[in-house]
């Protein structure tokens, strides 16, 4: 019995990994014991923060922005956790469709393939609107996200097939989250994650 093909089944399995783990990074994460509830600060089934995040005209000033990433920092935390964890369900409400069948194959393919994500989020360095508008009744805020993340992949024995579990990561993310200023529904979703 030849063990060649074993071992390029492992540097297949890490070079898919790791395309998937670059191309995932900055949407991984693992709870640290210090984040805020989501409910009170990105709005999940509830009002929205005051004061109200209103793109029309000029009246996405600073205290507006201020109060939007305030809860975009929480939501891009507990998204990144979430992911990490495999709990989509616990999200799903800050996704868009999209977004949500992209996290729910990657997912899938992990687990399929017996990858793990081992993450730890460290922080948030900074977050910044980059971008607001209004697109018919659509609006839309682009916020980049600067993290400190630990990540790595690790195949069913264990070994590291990509990452280090050892190194922290500075990550750049640049996020687009949308809301139908005709909805009732005061979520903001996620539409778009650019690494």
């Amino acid at each position: 019995m030849s063990y060649s093909f074993e071992y390029i089944d492992i540097i297949l399995l890490a070079m898919i990994a790791g395309f998937i783990f670059l191309r995932l990074r900055g949407i991984l994460g693992k709870k640290t014991g210090f984040e805020e509830d989501i409910d009170s600060s990105f709005a999940h089934e509830a009002p929205p923060p005051k004061p109200s995040v209103d793109l029309n005209a000029n009246t996405f000033d600073e205290n507006a922005k201020k109060e939007f990433v305030k809860g975009a920092r929480i939501a891009y935390e507990t998204i990144i956790t979430n992911f990490a964890n495999g709990k989509l369900k616990d999200i799903k409400s800050l996704l868009d469709k999209n977004v949500y069948l992209q996290f729910e194959e990657a997912i899938k393919d992990r687990d399929e393939k017996k990858l793990s994500s081992e993450t730890t989020f460290i922080g948030i360095n900074s977050a910044e609107v980059k971008e607001h508008q209004q697109n018919k009744n659509m609006l839309e805020v682009t916020v980049e996200f600067v993290s400190e993340i630990i990540s790595c992949v690790k195949d069913k024995d264990n070994k590291v097939v990509s990452g280090d579990p050892e190194k922290i990561k500075k990550v750049l993310d640049t996020w687009k989250f949308s809301k139908d200023s005709r909805s009732s529904n005061p979520n903001w979703l996620l539409i778009d994650t650019q690494a």
